[in-house]
């Protein structure tokens, strides 16, 4: 083999085994390490770039919906010390669903999301839903899975979320969680 054509195999076997491979896609729901490579699938749902994304977005042809978990409240805080949470940053417009993106959800939270869910999309499951969160989370995956569970027929996953949003210089908002989070506690 001559020189040319062995660095250049070297170099692809040394990039292949350098680059981490994306996960398989799970059969149930991820239930740890939310902050991991994730698959480059859902079933049942379309995966989105962000230029996709951002297409749907200016057409306003989607719901997006953020699943990312909100910072509680410390739990060493004397009362009436004012605390303020860091603000969420989000695609302009979205519903914000914190919490709703575990892999296990307590009865309360599982009837948040499914309540949000109608409410977002005016009780439509046939509405297009786009579920984000931050690059390289579970969280978003997660709740595409269950809203595809709730029988939401056009559900797409967008996996670089935010960070992904934010990279390509498009807007961000800040958000507040959907009203009736309290009582998913």
């Amino acid at each position: 083999m001559n020189r040319p054509v062995a660095a250049v195999l070297g170099l692809a076997i040394w990039l292949g085994a350098a680059a981490p491979s994306a996960p398989p896609e799970p059969s149930g729901y991820r239930d740890d390490e939310y902050r991991a490579p994730t698959p480059l699938t859902l079933q049942g749902a379309q995966v989105l770039t962000t230029d996709q994304a951002a297409v749907h977005w200016k057409a306003g042809s989607a719901v997006f919906i953020d699943v990312l978990p909100q910072p509680p409240r410390p739990s060493g805080l004397r009362p009436g010390t004012i605390w303020h949470p860091q603000p969420r940053r989000d695609i302009p417009g979205s519903v914000w669903l914190p919490d709703t993106g575990y892999g296990a959800l307590a009865p309360a939270t599982e009837h948040y999301f499914a309540s949000g869910l109608r409410q977002a999309t005016s009780g439509d499951q046939g509405r297009f839903v786009v579920f984000y969160c931050l690059a390289e989370c579970w969280m978003s995956w997660n709740a595409a899975k269950r809203a595809i569970a709730l029988g939401y027929r056009q559900v797409a996953w967008y996996p670089d979320g935010t960070d992904g949003w934010s990279n390509a210089g498009l807007p961000l908002e800040d958000r507040e969680p959907l009203a009736g989070r309290d009582a998913a506690e």
